[in-house]
């Protein structure tokens, strides 16, 4: 808990007037496109996240936004369909965030897992060790082709043999017999995505007089949880300042993900919705490993039956990922034991090319928001969500719907799926359709290299040009706000790192509701993921954030170490002094 004891502005706004017609408790990126969805709608609706926003399950994803051509095999067609028009969907309506994706799935044998298919879709309990062959993922990919018929937002597949593929992607391991090529799409900033889907949200339910106040019709807040429930309403405590008060809604919505029951709990009612996985990941810099992927993801299934994949992002390669049962009330990391598995993966494609923990710039782990599967094998755990209505005894007067399932790829449809069930319990019309509807500095994105140079000479507003192509490349066309504040003062880069502004760090707090100093490096930039930080940048990051919030020196201080010490922890990060120390 921080020293502070002022309340936050956000959090004022929900004091001021506690209550709303809907209250959604989670702020993963399925809470947050359910809070933009009904503010579109006209629906007062709140907020709040106990930790940052995109700081649980939703910031240890794979990067993808995809279609789960791997789903085929559990038989969830209905899944694949809608992921695979989400994914194409949200290419064009967040195209600074999500673009396609070439992706390479290495083959072994020709027949392999044919017999075996039919049992495991039908019984999802047998995870054989025997590969899929060539025959089953032509099928596959046949299957997956069929499914996105809107124009060609990606190309179709296409197969090769050994020697094409070779000749392809000459690293290869040797021993392949085939590989197949298809399109998904990625993610490259999935908490910055998040942000956006808020902001939106946000601006939708602005006041009459344009600001976000208590009187505000979206509001939302972070670092509030759900503690309980008292005189009939959720009580509400601050983790920043201790303070608790209670809020009231016609309808509850627990967006918690993993810990949906634990919500529930805390509320008085027991379910037993869940049963999640553990997911882990390491980035690496290794130079000889990116350029053997060719630009594209590696997606291929492991010698235990496993898929996973290799994926070249922003200047690193991010490798991934495990499936195991987990307890989301336990803090999960990767393991020394998910490391060698992952370099064995690197091994079993990429067989010249070695990989050590000298190359790992940084961990991360999460657990998936699956339903309870018992005795299913966790590899084919239905990805699919549904809604349930929970009786919750401390909450007579509100209806409460638990979200159990969802993903990355699937938030905008699941947001109006679980809205309508919202606004259909209020009894209040649905009126904004969001198909289509562009997402932040995804509207009139610039995609070509003219459109986006035109966009930055009109935009650049005495700016340097680079500068401004940086901001367009983390903020689309949101970058004309960062513009604005940044041409109201002078333009300081840091020292530790000239690619950001001291008042771009400064917009991260008073805009984007960074509380914390590892806000700022986990989920306002990329720095942790690309093994960015240094000493020096949280001493300027810090110093900045500290005229802005208001932090003592005591506290600037706490915000160092406790950054060091989450990054020591929870990524496997030890962060060296200088940046020239970090390449010696």
């Amino acid at each position: 808990m921080s020293k502070t004891t002022q309340p936050r502005r956000t959090v004022t706004n929900l004091t001021e007037r506690p209550n709303a017609q809907v209250l959604i408790v989670g702020g993963g990126i399925n809470g947050i496109a359910t809070f933009r969805d009904l503010a579109l709608q006209g629906v007062d609706v709140a907020l709040v996240e106990r930790g940052d926003y995109a700081s649980g399950a939703s910031a240890a994803s794979s990067h993808m936004i995809h279609g789960g051509i791997r789903y085929l095999e559990n038989g969830e067609f209905r899944l694949v369909r809608e992921s695979v028009q989400e994914r194409n969907g949200l290419i064009r309506i967040a195209p600074h965030y999500v673009k396609p994706l070439q992706t390479t799935m290495p083959i072994f044998s020709t027949f392999s897992g044919i017999m075996n298919a039919p049992l495991r879709m039908l019984t999802h309990k047998q995870r054989s060790t025997k590969e899929r062959g060539a025959m089953l993922i032509k099928i596959g990919m046949t299957i997956y082709d069929s499914f996105s018929r809107d124009g060609g937002s990606v190309p179709k597949h296409v197969f090769r043999t050994k020697k094409a593929a070779l000749a392809d992607m000459p690293a290869l391991n040797k021993d392949l017999k085939y590989t197949g090529t298809y399109y998904d799409a990625s993610v490259h900033e999935p908490e910055r995505l998040a942000l956006d889907v808020l902001k939106d949200g946000l601006t939708a339910g602005t006041s009459a007089d344009g600001t976000t106040t208590s009187a505000a019709t979206a509001r939302a807040t972070n670092y509030v949880e759900a503690a309980g429930t008292r005189d009939g309403g959720v009580l509400l405590r601050d983790r920043e300042t201790g303070d608790e008060f209670v809020f009231t809604a016609d309808v509850v919505i627990n967006a918690s993900g993993p810990w949906t029951d634990l919500t529930n709990g805390a509320f008085g009612g027991e379910t037993k919705f869940m049963g999640g996985t553990k997911g882990s990941h390491i980035v690496v810099h290794n130079d000889e490993l990116l350029e053997a992927t060719k630009g594209r993801e590696l997606f291929f299934e492991n010698d235990d039956g496993r898929i996973v994949l290799i994926y070249p992002l922003k200047g690193r390669v991010l490798i991934g990922t495990t499936d195991i049962d987990a307890d989301p009330a336990k803090p999960v990391t990767t393991t020394d034991e998910e490391i060698d598995y992952f370099f064995g993966l690197v091994k079993h494609v990429f067989p010249q090319i070695d990989v050590t923990r000298e190359h790992i710039v940084y961990s991360y782990s999460g657990i998936r928001p699956l339903p309870r599967h018992e005795d299913t094998a966790p590899g084919f755990v239905s990805r699919d969500y549904r809604i349930v209505d929970t009786p919750i005894a401390g909450l007579p007067k509100s209806t409460v719907l638990s979200l159990v399932g969802g993903k990355w790829t699937t938030f905008r449809a699941l947001a109006a799926h679980l809205s309508t069930e919202a606004t259909t319990k209020l009894g209040v019309a649905r009126k904004v359709d969001t198909t289509g509807m562009a997402i932040g500095g995804g509207k009139e994105y610039p995609t070509t290299d003219a459109q986006r140079a035109l966009w930055i000479k009109s935009h650049r507003d005495g700016l340097d040009a680079k500068l401004v192509e940086g901001l367009l490349e983390r903020y689309g066309t949101r970058a004309a706000e960062v513009v604005d504040v940044l041409t109201d003062g002078p333009v300081e880069a840091l020292e530790s790192d000239p690619a950001l502004t001291r008042a771009e760090v400064a917009y991260f707090a008073e805009h984007e509701h960074a509380v914390h100093l590892v806000d700022v490096v986990l989920r306002r930039t990329n720095l942790a993921f690309v093994g960015g930080v240094t000493i020096d940048l949280l001493d300027e990051l810090a110093d900045v954030l500290a005229g802005v919030l208001g932090w003592s020196p005591e506290e600037r201080s706490d915000e160092v170490q406790r950054t060091l010490d989450v990054l020591r922890e929870s990524h496997g990060v030890i962060v060296p002094l200088t940046a020239a120390a970090a390449r010696a």
